[in-house]
């Protein structure tokens, strides 16, 4: 009896360890389809932990084309909100469609900002948006990029690790956050998924 009652305790352990694992996995990451983000990350350079604000697919006709992730200091459920906070962020693209050009790439950027920004904005940012433009490869599938802001440094880009530069400016952050979240945004359902509305 002694025995079996010994034998009881330690299932017992072994399942609430087993359940308390798969809590703290649910705890710390979020997943859609075969992309897995972390709930939280900390930018290299800050000592602020950023939480996953909400992340959705970027399609185009029926096409996924990359899952695009937003992470912030703090919730936020609208661009204002987003544009209005001056510490780090960080958007994460994945990549899951085979492979897009360099040049639909970087004709995505320049849409985005003519189609967000007045003329007169567009002459300030020209060069650092060429710039930024200058970092791209052709993407494939599973490359992953972050946009971190990194107040005092500007917009990092790193692609699959490498950090391929930065570009100055808190203006120039603020209308790249604009190509997700702005009002002519690159997917509507994008947008609102980075901003944490979810479907029922």
């Amino acid at each position: 009896m002694k025995n079996t009652r010994t034998i009881r305790r330690i299932s017992t352990s072994v399942s609430m360890a087993f359940f308390l694992t798969l809590s703290a996995m649910a705890v710390e990451a979020r997943q859609l389809d075969d992309v897995t983000l972390p709930d939280s990350v900390t930018i290299d350079g800050t000592d602020v932990k950023l939480q996953l604000n909400g992340m959705g697919y970027r399609t185009k006709f029926v096409f996924d084309i990359y899952v695009g992730a937003l992470y912030t200091e703090s919730k936020v459920e609208s661009r204002d909100a987003v544009q209005a906070l001056k510490g780090p962020k960080r958007v994460v693209m994945h990549m899951v469609y085979d492979e897009v050009e360099r040049e639909k790439i970087t004709n995505g950027w320049n849409d985005g900002f003519e189609e967000n920004n007045s003329d007169e904005q567009l002459v300030k940012l020209q060069a650092r948006l060429k710039t930024f433009n200058s970092y791209f490869p052709d993407l494939k599938k599973n490359d992953v990029l972050y946009f971190d802001y990194i107040p005092d440094t500007g917009t990092r880009v790193t692609i699959n690790g490498e950090v391929k530069g930065d570009v100055e400016g808190a203006d120039f952050n603020a209308a790249l956050l604009d190509v997700w979240l702005g009002e002519e945004p690159a997917d509507d359902d994008l947008k609102d998924a980075m901003l944490g509305e979810v479907d029922d």
